[in-house]
């Protein structure tokens, strides 16, 4: 019997969610119909992907709260069940069946700036809104600012999250916003020394979305914030790796000084030997390189791949490798066995000659090449 896949939208939007939902405003208005709403909910959202149906959701919705947007918002807000465990520091995302509700709020309520803005600072305590927040940044860019520059103070972290998170310059899956990546510096500034990782990590991601469009300006913050020493050392170091992977992939040599990797180890490399020069797309290759430290080194070791994209031309992929610290005189052997996955869904493969690249500290050092087979 064939093994049934996991469905990541029926696990979160399904019959047993939407009835909970409706449930919940049938409690808050005994004029809201919970059975005619989770009917017509119900009669079209099980062939619809999982965008579709937040939108699904907040559009019968609307079509069951009152019409007025501030009545609509008390109903709401009196719907909400309590607000996440403030004794959780991370990972605690809240229900999604409440996601439609931040839909419903950009939909319906982006004429009333005073009262969406205080029913999604509630709502984000239940389940981050910060892709409904985004409209607003976008029709209100300056009453937003100064909104979220109090929320970024507030008692809740799941408040204070929405401000870094919701103002990042490429959230994935989220509405492109007017505002230059210097706007949100003030609040990553204030956020950067939070105690909880949940806000910490949504500065980290902030600051890599910077990264791909002004690596300077990173640069510039992280040594600030160093600087500065509001936040505790092991905390602040562990911001400014996960802030700056995409710099460290690219071997940009200032991200590589922050983490205190030298551009020039004194270490001699030697060529990375394949198991295979024909490799087929799914097959795993193994390789490995020695490396001898002439003075104490810290390395970081990447390798690239290049792979042959569809035209003929290459393009590198970065994948992790190792962090070592050497003493002077030591020898290390590194072995990796990189599997060449030929169904994954973001990326194909194509067969050709493919380079394998060695990367220490950002600088290519050693490289040999395959032939990738069907």
């Amino acid at each position: 019997m064939a093994e049934e896949r996991y469905s990541l939208k029926d696990a979160l939007f399904n019959a047993e969610k939407v009835a909970y939902l409706g449930q919940q405003f049938g409690a808050a208005d005994a004029r809201f119909d919970a059975a005619g709403f989770e009917r017509d909910v119900m009669a079209e959202m099980l062939p619809l992907e999982l965008k579709a149906r937040m939108d699904l959701i907040a559009r019968v919705l609307a079509q069951y709260l009152p019409d007025d947007f501030h009545a609509a918002a008390d109903v709401i807000e009196a719907a909400l069940p309590e607000p996440l465990d403030p004794t959780k520091t991370d990972d605690d995302f809240g229900d999604f069946i409440f996601g439609p509700l931040g839909t419903f709020v950009q939909n319906q309520g982006i004429a009333h700036f005073t009262r969406s803005m205080a029913l999604l600072k509630e709502i984000t305590k239940r389940f981050s809104m910060e892709y409904a927040i985004r409209p607003f940044l976008n029709a209100y860019p300056d009453q937003t600012r100064a909104e979220l520059a109090e929320w970024a103070f507030d008692e809740n972290y799941h408040v204070r999250r929405l401000v870094s998170e919701g103002t990042r310059p490429k959230l994935p899956w989220g509405m492109k916003i007017g505002l230059d990546v210097r706007d949100a510096i003030p609040f990553l500034d204030t956020l950067h020394s939070d105690k909880t990782r949940y806000v910490t990590r949504s500065v980290a991601n902030h600051l890599n979305d910077i990264a791909k469009t002004d690596p300077a300006l990173v640069i510039e913050t992280l040594r600030r914030w160093r600087v500065q020493g509001e936040q505790g050392a092991k905390e602040l170091d562990w911001i400014t790796r996960h802030a700056l992977r995409t710099l460290i992939k690219q071997g940009h040599p200032d991200a590589m000084e922050l983490l205190g990797y030298g551009p020039d180890p004194a270490i001699e490399v030697g060529a990375v030997v394949l198991g295979a020069k024909h490799v087929a797309i799914g097959d795993v290759l193994a390789f490995d390189v020695e490396i001898v430290a002439r003075d104490a080194a810290k390395l970081l070791v990447d390798y690239a791949v290049e792979f042959v994209k569809a035209d003929g031309s290459r393009k590198p992929k970065v994948f992790k490798l190792k962090q070592v610290a050497l003493k002077a005189g030591e020898r290390v052997v590194l072995k990796k066995r990189h599997r060449f996955k030929g169904d994954a869904t973001t990326f194909r493969l194509y067969p050709g000659t493919t380079r394998i690249v060695l990367q220490i500290n950002g600088v290519a050092r050693s490289e040999a090449t395959f032939d990738l087979i069907e």
